[in-house]
């Protein structure tokens, strides 16, 4: 993203519905956030909440399932692109989406959440399924797959329903995971720079399985991400990155307050 952008945000708020968009210097206080340098120019993450994160890129502002309060959002740029994994309630809420999109954003999300979007939503929407490759401006957007393997557990993500994506910017790439367990087609992955990868239990895999993905298709940097579930599904992330060890470089968000 360019400078100018920055400068603009901090000159001036813009208000959408109830979400007010504040100065830079405001959300750098109350997020957490890390500068990835590409061939293109900066990447910046900033991680919200759980499974919620927004990203200042060189092609424009990306959020990625971006549910909860609307105001979790107040000071990041407005979104140019947004994401969408899956339809679970941490991930795909329409009423915070409506408040987020602006008159130019663009949404990416798997067919399932396509046929659950409002109209006004949907307008604005593209559905990629597994597999499929699609574009948002210079930007290639390739589908992965998200899914549950263990017996019992396929009800929550089965088959060929839900998306994780791989991202190709310029020189850098990109590989959110959404909801999976230690699946084929991600240790398939090659030439990933930064991985957004999750676990918990019971409904995706537990830091074993997640660090031995790793392990093997080695992106350069990791952020263990939704890592909170429920019935003492809690995994820690400080073990995550002992058991990584060298394979990748572990970056610790502030996802939970």
């Amino acid at each position: 993203m360019k400078q100018t952008r920055r400068h603009f945000m901090a000159a001036s708020a813009a208000v959408a519905g109830s979400v007010v968009f504040l100065p830079y210097a405001a959300r750098a206080d109350s997020h957490s956030s890390d500068v990835f340098k590409t061939t293109a120019g900066d990447i910046t993450v900033h991680p919200v909440d759980h499974a919620s994160f927004v990203m200042e890129t060189p092609i424009g502002t990306i959020y990625s399932d971006p549910v909860g309060d609307a105001a979790s959002y107040a000071g990041f740029p407005r979104p140019d692109l947004i994401l969408v994994t899956h339809q679970h309630g941490d991930h795909y809420n329409a009423e915070t989406l409506a408040a987020l999109v602006g008159e130019n954003t663009m949404l990416i999300t798997n067919p399932a959440v396509y046929g659950m979007l409002p109209d006004a939503l949907k307008a604005k929407a593209t559905q990629v399924a597994n597999g499929e490759e699609t574009t948002f401006k210079a930007l290639g957007i390739s589908a992965i797959p998200a899914y549950n393997t263990t017996e019992g557990k396929q009800k929550f993500h089965p088959k060929g329903r839900d998306n994780g994506y791989v991202l190709g910017f310029d020189g850098f790439r990109v590989y959110i995971s959404g909801d999976t367990e230690d699946i084929p087609e991600m240790r398939a992955l090659e030439g990933v720079d930064l991985a957004f990868v999750c676990m918990n239990l019971p409904f995706t895999m537990d830091v074993k399985a997640a660090a031995s993905a790793v392990a093997e298709f080695k992106p350069k940097y990791v952020y263990p991400y939704h890592f909170r579930g429920r019935d003492g599904g809690t995994q820690d992330p400080a073990e995550f990155a002992k058991l990584v060890a060298g394979a990748a470089e572990v970056k610790m968000g502030k996802w939970y307050s």
